[in-house]
């Protein structure tokens, strides 16, 4: 949600924040602008719409020189999407320019405070009040940029990342961040900064990851200036290798990022169980786990919270993990949870589901258990992410960059991770059998290839959905393990298509959807060979006899379903709990060819952003 790009060094500043920018379109944006500045002025140039379409208007409006700059992506919260209210934006003398993510929530009041003082404002937006804040900090007190912002924000209340620079000061950058990401990348004598490291990969690969409540001074040819904004102290900072490579957040051949990641599934599956399913030595390895296993088996629940597609994926893990270990689970929304005074304490486990690892609403959540004394456990796929480093514990699900906004492998590693976490408690609970235990590291195992046949199923799923894309509704079943699966589905259809859809239980369908079926609604229903077998038959033949149009999810081979429905895809055969890892893939397929075949924006559905860090 929103990008920030920033530059100084010896380069020509606008290619790598062009780039970048382009780098970090998956994180959802309605407008974006760059300023530069080349020794003399400041040229900036801003706009709603596209990355493309600001550099349309950079080659009609600027020369696009200079080696210090910054650019963004905005994604809307005060003020409407258009140029004035795009980032950047100016103090009301012109020699400071800021970027911002976030929300700054006391806005109004310090507006109010300035225009009093004289300021004027153009926009709309809480970011003026900020650059106009530190300004008159700064004109006030006669302090330097760095300490001004210091105390300007310790004057707002909210959320934000920030780089801000004087034009009186062209070798200076100061960046901050509360709640909202920002990295620093360090080069030779040049310094990167954005939402996260794509934009600067290929440049350099170490990086700082700013805490929250942390702000850095950054100057040419001087090592980085590190402060805690509250309290002033001195942070050294932790320089990281960055693992990922320039291959890995490019398309490599396909027409889209989303289907690049769904095809990357069984390898993401197979480098998330890596080195932790140990077939050889019959036991699963997790040093989270290890490390907190009388957390997990003296707990007495374990609460899982999530947003979105993970919270579907903290639905399937209660399911195995009740099934497996016999600990009650409770799967909470992190965005209720953290404003319903929920009853936790010392002797609860929580699970914190997040592929970005920067949910605003989960990482408020997990503050709230810790304060309550609960041990909180992190699942998420980006190393050094601030979920990673605010939770007591955790585990990397190691899918890879996921750039589609719509989570694909993000889904089933997260599933994997969880399964793994499932086995490994039952197994030293001793609530499952040695060869039970046995029985399911193999097949989880074989996975990764069961996952390669089901997506041989794409050519079957895109002439399913040349049938029914001009849907206005669908409805999605399942039951059991899979009930999640449907929900997720549903999700799916609609982040990318923009058709209504809703999941179900297939047994709830006579509680209400059923008024809905006609001749017009095509239900997707996950009917294999396990879990309630014939109970989804049944609810299939109630959809058949008013004339519903069914796409079946089924298990290879399968004949009693294939009589009924309209269509069938099958998956191979798998143990149940492990099912939803098949089950999941035709729904990816479905959505994805829908969504083509209307012509959406597939990697960047409108109104959505990849990672939701404000609330």
């Amino acid at each position: 949600m929103c990008g920030i790009v920033g530059y100084i060094g010896h380069r020509d500043a606008y290619p790598v924040i062009l780039k970048g920018l382009q780098r970090l379109e998956y994180r959802g944006y309605d407008s974006a602008g760059i300023a530069l500045y080349d020794g003399s002025e400041i040229k900036l140039s801003k706009t709603k719409g596209k990355v493309a379409d600001l550099e349309a208007k950079v080659s009609e409006q600027i020369n696009p020189v200079g080696s210090l700059g910054i650019g963004h992506t905005r994604w809307a919260t005060h003020g409407v999407p258009n140029d004035v209210n795009s980032h950047p934006h100016f103090s009301n003398s012109g020699d400071l320019v800021i970027i911002h993510n976030g929300i700054i929530e006391n806005y109004a009041t310090l507006k109010e405070e300035l225009i009093k003082r004289g300021y004027k404002f153009s926009s709309d937006t809480d970011t003026e009040v900020l650059v106009n804040l530190i300004e008159d900090i700064q004109k006030n007190s006669d302090l330097k940029l760095g300490k001004a912002v210091q105390v300007a924000l310790n004057q707002v209340v909210g959320a934000y990342a920030i780089a801000v620079f004087d034009i009186k000061k062209p070798n200076e950058i100061v960046v901050a961040r509360l709640g909202s990401p920002l990295a620093i990348g360090v080069g030779e004598n040049e310094f990167f900064i954005a939402s996260d490291a794509s934009p600067f990969i290929e440049y350099t690969n170490n990086a700082v990851y700013l805490e929250d409540e942390e702000m850095a001074v950054i100057r040419l040819h001087k090592p980085l200036n590190v402060r805690n904004i509250k309290d002033d102290r001195i942070v050294s900072p932790y320089v990281q290798e960055l693992k990922i490579n320039l291959e890995q957040i490019e398309k490599g051949g396909y027409d889209h990022f989303m289907l690049k990641e769904i095809f990357e599934q069984p390898n993401a599956i197979k480098d998330t169980y890596r080195g932790r399913l140990l077939i050889d030595e019959g036991i699963i390895k997790m040093a989270g786990v290890e490390d907190n296993m009388g957390k997990f088996l003296n707990a007495n629940r374990i609460i899982i919270i999530a947003c979105g597609t993970s919270w579907h994926a903290g639905l399937v893990a209660e399911y195995i993990i009740e099934d497996l270990v016999r600990i009650p689970v409770e799967v909470e929304y992190a965005s209720e949870f953290r404003y319903r005074n929920p009853v936790i304490n010392e002797n609860d486990v929580v699970i914190a589901i997040s592929q970005s690892g920067e949910t605003a609403d989960t990482l408020a959540a997990i503050k709230l258990a810790k304060e309550k004394g609960a041990f909180v456990f992190g699942v998420c796929n980006v190393v050094g992410s601030s979920i990673s480093r605010e939770t007591h514990a955790g585990a990397y699900t190691h899918a890879g960059p996921e750039i589609g906004v719509a989570s694909t492998k993000a889904f089933t590693t997260q599933i994997t991770v969880l399964t793994l976490i499932a086995l490994r408690l039952a197994k030293a609970k001793g609530t499952m059998s040695n060869t039970d235990f046995r029985r399911h590291l193999v097949e989880l195992e074989t996975i990764p290839e069961k996952v390669a046949a089901t997506l041989k199923s794409d050519a079957l799923a895109k002439e399913i959905a040349a049938i029914y894309k001009d849907a206005k509704n669908f409805l999605y079943l399942g039951r059991g393990f899979n009930f999640p699966v449907a929900l997720e589905g549903a999700l799916k259809l609609k982040e990318i298509s923009y058709i209504h859809a809703e999941g179900y239980p297939a047994a709830e369908m006579k509680h209400g959807p059923i008024a809905l079926i006609d001749e017009n609604m095509p239900i997707a229903v996950i009917a294999t060979k396990y879990g309630h077998y014939e109970k989804v038959v049944s609810n299939i033949q109630e959809i058949k006899s008013r004339k519903g149009k069914i796409i079946a999810v089924v298990t290879k081979g399968d004949t009693q379903v294939r009589d009924i429905a309209d269509h069938v895809i099958e998956v191979p055969e798998t143990l149940e709990l492990l099912s939803p890892l098949l089950t999941t893939i035709p729904l990816q397929l479905l959505s994805y060819h829908i969504a083509v075949m209307l012509d959406r924006n597939v990697d960047q559905p409108r109104n959505l952003a990849k990672s939701v860090t404000v609330e």
